[in-house]
Parts: C-alpha cells; sequence; structure tokens
C-alpha cells in the first residue's frame, strides 16, 4: 500500500504501509544498522517515530483528505526492539478538531516492544506556492 503523501523521513527509514482504514493503521519495519544504537537494537528515537507515524495514519484514516500533526505523544519502552517490526494505531476519541490515538510495536514473535498515546490535531492539506518541492507539506497548524 502506498502512502498517500510523501514523507521523506520515513521513506528514508523505510516504513511500509500495510493498513489504514476506520480509524486503525499498521506499519512494517526491518531496521538497518545504521538505525540501531550502541547496544545494537532500534534507537528509541526511530521506535517514537515509528509509532508517531502509525497513530497519524490511522487518525487520517477517518478523514484522508485531511493531514494531521502531532499535539502530543507519550511512549513507553517495554523491551528492546530487534528484527521486523510491525506498528499498529488505534483512534480511540475523535472530535471534529482532534483525534487521540494509541499505537503499539510488536517483534517478530509478537511481544510488545513500545506502546505510545497521542493527540493529533486534523489540519487542511494546502498546496504550497512556486518553487515548493512538496505541494502538500505547508498547513496551518494554529
Amino acid at each position: 500500500m502506498e502512502f498517500s503523501v510523501r514523507i521523506p523521513f520515513v521513506d528514508l527509514l523505510g516504513f511500509r504501509l500495510e493498513r489504514m482504514e476506520g480509524g486503525e493503521a499498521q506499519m512494517a519495519y526491518d531496521p538497518a544498522p545504521e538505525h540501531l544504537n550502541s547496544f545494537d537494537v532500534v534507537h528509541g528515537g526511530v521506535g517514537m517515530t515509528l509509532l508517531d507515524v502509525v497513530m497519524a495514519h490511522a487518525a487520517r484514516s477517518l478523514q484522508p483528505d485531511m493531514g494531521c500533526v502531532t499535539i502530543e505523544m507519550k511512549t513507553s519502552f517495554v523491551r528492546a526492539a530487534k528484527g521486523p517490526l510491525l506498528a499498529r494505531g488505534l483512534v480511540l476519541h475523535r472530535t471534529a478538531t482532534m483525534a487521540f490515538t494509541e499505537g503499539r510495536v510488536l517483534d517478530a514473535g509478537g511481544q510488545l516492544c513500545s506502546h505510545a498515546t497521542g493527540t493529533f490535531k486534523f489540519v487542511p492539506r494546502l498546496p504550497t506556492g512556486p518553487g515548493r518541492v512538496n505541494p502538500l507539506n505547508r498547513i496551518p497548524t494554529d
């Protein structure tokens, strides 16, 4: 499944969107050596990015014509993340302008590696002016 907008950082990390519908999203990720920390496990920043992106896509699945931006996020690391990972996002509650979500990252054995909750604000996806490389990246956030 293709991402509906290009996010260069997500491209760099190699996240793969598998599902995005009905307030849920699922992504797969095979960590590259350059994404590991000094303990040879997935760097926490990569894990948090995976959670952020899967929760945002769960929110966007409810209204694909809108973008959404992260308002807040809390992450708990349960165990070291190794090998192929699966991320799942779920909308817990939605208002007219916000989505309250949770995300989980699981290892190949189905064990929980990390968990997050996040709040996302829906914003219009507007084209930018001439000379912009990414026509839908500029959005109002207030």
